[in-house]
């Protein structure tokens, strides 16, 4: 795979990521309705761009930036006639990240839809669709939308003019009649919220965890066939290449220096590109999930034998050769680069793996802190065979026993690839991969993996040794006892060694396992009429189909049987997925911090409850309320401390009493 398919990959997951916190908003667009006779007209997008931005144009193609796309949702008497076609200043220019041309337009941008009119009354509805970046960052895909009717001359009517039909307000609070009050369920309590105090709750990952990963990370690259063998060579090089010893092993030092700087600079990218914010959200982005999916697929299958990934040579050669023509720290610097780039195959999938993961954890250093400890791993051999070179000679052979490793990885990329589709799988209701589907592939997958340690399994590139060494054997033993622990699972036994990772419990169709909370609704207005009508609090929680800690939380907390009894009989547990796809009936236009925006899924809906009512946006997000809509308590986080969530459930309960 070239650098430019998986950059490709990468890109397009960032620049679907919707965006979290600052609201940035360089670009406006106004929509215009133009006559061109009876029976033809032209809808009108004219944008207004910031100095350094630009909007990409039509047709980009597969493997670029978002291009602009001309989207209808309701139409009667009308019907576009060709393509949205691009006007004015169209600036045509090769992209260094996409590695590929892309145009795109600078100041201004028009796009133009033709329509033909068909009958005398007709009314059409939709949006553009755009992607717009600058130097630094990009937007997610951005909509204008547009509504235009009126009446034609069509058939020898009197003739109209169109007109730009009202917006839809936002999502109409629900309002519940009584003989004493009207309820508005929507209504904000921001305020009354925050005067019980703030449940922070556990960060999902700290520094140490992050660093720890990292060095894990480091270490499993370091056994691969992409690394290892360069070791002895390096380091013999630098210690060869000077009579001065001292010198020798202040090279080889100042080589592994190198290699952390690279890998750390490479951390520190990624968050001052992107930002943390939208790093967060690929958590529950479902189009970046599914594009993960694929790479690691794609990668296992590679590290399975059946084919090689590398990166074109003329890169690592012409960063070789610049290095023999150098000298000093600068000509050490680009052979520890030159190993970033020959290590590619091997490195590519546990680098891509680690900067998802803590990027997720919302903090700015994260991905800088993990890069740090996988640089570490990776250059730590280079500088202690370097001060003690005496241990070369206790070196392992380079032999099949690291393309075991590798193969392992292979398993292990499979089974983490799987874990990726299942959050494009639930947000999209495509019901492929429920629990024990997922439970069955990884039972499958971890139990192979344990025949193929046994030698039971052989892969291309696999020596015909039929001896099993001691390590070997546990890591078989592990990975056979790790298959048969999830076996419980196909019956519905919680397993919290894999509730991160696997489906939420109520995607299970055989279930006998009796001591899991299950939400009475999935719907908040539905739920709240039925918590009024039974005089019940409810608890709320703002849940995602792709979030870690929901499911570490429900399988953790929620299966304590004082908490599940009090969740099932003392509250209406409303379940609410601000990441579900499934479209609105009609889409609900909202204005938000003075911007309008369009609500189209149900998870939109639910996520912009969650902003508007309460100020939050993080997952979960338990809030407890009356059925009034007004809160009990202060809101809980992510905590797996049982007796704290049974406090903040008393708590509501003893304030709702009252």
């Amino acid at each position: 795979m070239t650098k430019r398919f998986v950059l490709s990959w990468l890109m397009m997951a960032f620049l679907l990521l919707p965006a979290m916190a600052q609201i940035q908003e360089p670009i406006t667009f106004e929509t215009e309705w133009k006559k061109i006779s009876d029976t033809e007209a032209e809808i009108i997008f004219n944008g207004t761009l910031e100095e350094g931005w630009h909007v990409y144009s039509t047709e980009l193609g597969d493997g670029g930036p978002i291009s602009a796309t001309f989207n209808v949702e309701t139409q009667e008497g009308i019907e576009p006639v060709g393509k949205l076609t691009p006007k004015g200043n169209e600036i045509n220019k090769m992209d260094p990240i996409f590695e590929m041309m892309v145009r795109y337009f600078e100041g201004k941008a028009t796009f133009v839809q033709k329509v033909k009119i068909t009958s005398k009354n007709y009314k059409i509805s939709g949006y553009l669709e755009y992607g717009a970046c600058n130097d630094e960052n990009c937007l997610p895909p951005t909509s204008v939308d547009f509504s235009f009717s009126g009446e034609s001359k069509v058939a020898a009517a009197p003739a109209g003019t169109a007109k730009a039909e009202p917006a839809k307000e936002a999502a109409a609070p629900t309002k519940v009649s009584n003989s004493h009050a009207e309820v508005d369920y929507w209504t904000p309590v921001i305020s009354e919220l925050n005067s019980f105090g703030e449940h922070t709750g556990q960060d999902s990952m700290t520094w140490y965890y992050i660093f720890f990963t990292g060095l894990v990370g480091g270490l499993l690259a370091l056994f691969t066939p992409c690394v290892w063998p360069i070791i002895p060579m390096t380091v013999s090089f630098f210690l060869k290449r000077t009579k001065d010893k001292k010198k020798g092993i202040r090279d080889a030092v100042t080589y592994g220096i190198s290699i952390i700087v690279i890998y750390l600079t490479l951390g520190l990218a990624v968050t001052l590109i992107f930002g943390a914010s939208a790093l967060n959200a690929l958590s529950t982005n479902a189009v970046f999930n599914i594009l993960f999916c694929l790479m690691l697929l794609v990668f296992a299958a590679s590290f399975f034998g059946a084919f090689e990934i590398t990166l074109p040579s003329k890169w690592s050669n012409a960063v070789d050769n610049k290095a023999e023509s150098t000298t000093g720290l600068l000509s050490i610097f680009l052979m520890a680069f030159t190993l970033s780039l020959v290590s590619f195959s091997c490195t590519g999938p546990i680098i891509g793996f680690l900067l998802v993961e803590v990027s997720t954890s919302g903090s700015i250093i994260a991905p800088a802190i993990g890069m740090l400890g996988f640089a570490i791993a990776l250059a730590l051999p280079f500088t202690l065979f370097a001060l003690f070179p005496s241990w070369l000679k206790s070196m392992p052979k380079s032999g099949g026993w690291m393309n075991v490793i590798k193969v392992s990885l292979g398993f292990l990329e499979l089974a983490f690839a799987l874990k990726f589709l299942s959050v494009a799988d639930l947000a999209y209701g495509w019901r492929i991969l429920d629990r024990e589907t997922f439970l069955a592939l990884w039972i499958a997958i971890f139990g192979l993996l344990g025949m193929y340690l046994l030698g039971k399994i052989k892969f291309p590139h696999d020596d015909d040794e039929n001896k099993i060494g001691v390590a070997r054997f546990f890591m078989a033993l592990a990975s056979l006892a790790f298959a048969i622990y999830m076996i419980p699972g196909l019956w519905g036994a919680p397993l919290k060694a894999v509730s991160a990772f696997a489906p939420p419990m109520q995607t299970q169709d055989f279930n006998l396992y009796k001591n899991e909370v299950h939400a009475k609704f999935t719907d908040y207005e539905a739920g709240m009429e039925y918590a009024r009508q039974n005089n019940k609090p409810v608890m709320l929680d703002f849940t995602g189909y792709g979030c870690v800690n929901c499911r570490k939380m429900e399988l953790a907390v929620w299966t304590d049987p004082k908490v599940s009894k009090m969740l099932n009989e003392d509250y209406v547990l409303i379940t609410l997925f601000v990441d579900n796809k499934t479209k609105l009936a009609e889409p609900i236009k909202i204005t938000e911090n003075g911007s309008e925006r369009t609500l189209r899924t149900v998870g939109d809906k639910w996520s912009y409850l969650q902003r508007s009512k309460f100020g939050a946006n993080a997952q979960p997000f338990y809030v407890l309320i009356d059925n009034e809509g007004k809160p009990l308590n202060k809101s809980y986080s992510y905590d797996e401390d049982i007796k704290l969530y049974i406090d903040f459930l008393e708590t509501g309960l003893k304030n709702y009493n009252k």
